[in-house]
């Protein structure tokens, strides 16, 4: 998996190309430690994203919990691919995310 960063002020956009899975999330939950403190805005594309673990949704909810434990930001997700959006609406993380 790759991850592409691009800034924009506070607004932060991370898409990841690729896996999302056991192997590559620690590489995505270390790029969202290294944005979040200074991101009120944090975009993940996910267009170009092939496939999301169980690994995965664990590092998006605790991305998300951050932001809301913080009480200021928020975090969006963009450009969900049919698989991706059946794993969100079976694991019931389409009523926990901002998902445009």
């Amino acid at each position: 998996m790759t991850i592409e960063t691009k800034e924009n002020g506070k607004e932060i956009t991370l898409l990841p190309a690729g896996r999302l899975d056991t192997t590559t999330a620690p590489q995505l939950e270390a790029q969202i430690n290294a944005v979040s403190e200074r991101a009120e805005r944090l975009i993940f594309d996910f267009q170009e994203l092939e496939y999301l673990s169980s690994a995965g949704l664990r590092v998006l909810l605790a991305a998300h919990k951050f932001f809301m434990k913080r009480g200021s930001g928020e975090m969006i997700i963009r450009h969900v691919n049919e698989t991706i959006q059946e794993v969100f609406e079976v694991t019931g993380f389409m009523d926990i995310f901002t998902i445009e």
